[in-house]
């Protein structure tokens, strides 16, 4: 006597290769959106909201940042709008005035950026890469994850950095950015841009 499990081994196998078969037809992977074409400005101005952690350490304010080709000026505002420091960055250096009027001298912004954010760690967004990231347009050795709908980033990478942008201004592919979130490791940056100026 054949044993059962001779018998309906190979009615079982077809069976499970027809349902996967019929599975795939069913449930195909879901087309990604083509990348809609973005433009970078080498000139633009933001005023936003932000907040940020180290993990242990958090701190909020508002943001108002001018940039320039070869210039940029980032004052970071207490919640109650005090001016709680100044970066002004161009080709000789970089300057950090604190609200006490203390000063601080860098060769580049990203030396002076932690002073933005005082208490939250020593380590910030590159200012070399943020100009990119906040227009959702990353450089072009970074890696964009996925898209939206409409073939704008909704992640991308750079540098072991990861940005989230979590919406846009409107339901335009050329929309610039809202509110994104930039991280690593256990620093995360939010970024809500109530204002943009451009060209």
């Amino acid at each position: 006597m054949k044993s059962p499990h001779r018998i309906f081994s190979p009615w079982v196998a077809a069976l499970a290769v027809s349902l996967l078969a019929t599975a795939c037809v069913h449930n195909p992977p879901a087309p990604q959106s083509p990348s809609a074409p973005r433009q970078a400005f080498d000139t633009f101005s933001v005023a936003g909201r932000l907040s940020a952690t180290d993990g242990e350490h958090s701190a909020t304010g508002r943001l108002e940042w001018r940039h320039e080709p070869a210039a940029d000026r980032w004052t970071m505002f207490s919640p109650f709008g005090q001016v709680v420091a100044r970066i002004e960055a161009g080709p000789s250096g970089a300057e950090l005035t604190l609200a006490n009027g203390e000063r601080h001298y860098a060769a580049q912004a990203a030396d002076l950026m932690a002073g933005l954010l005082p208490g939250v760690g020593n380590v910030g967004p590159p200012p070399a890469r943020l100009a990119a990231w906040i227009q959702a347009a990353p450089p072009a050795d970074a890696e964009v994850r996925t898209l939206d709908a409409l073939g704008r980033p909704a992640r991308a990478i750079d540098q072991g950095w990861i940005i989230d942008y979590l919406a846009y201004r409107d339901d335009t592919p050329e929309a610039l950015p809202r509110l994104l979130d930039i991280f690593r490791g256990d620093f995360r940056l939010r970024l809500t841009i109530d204002q943009w100026q451009t060209p």
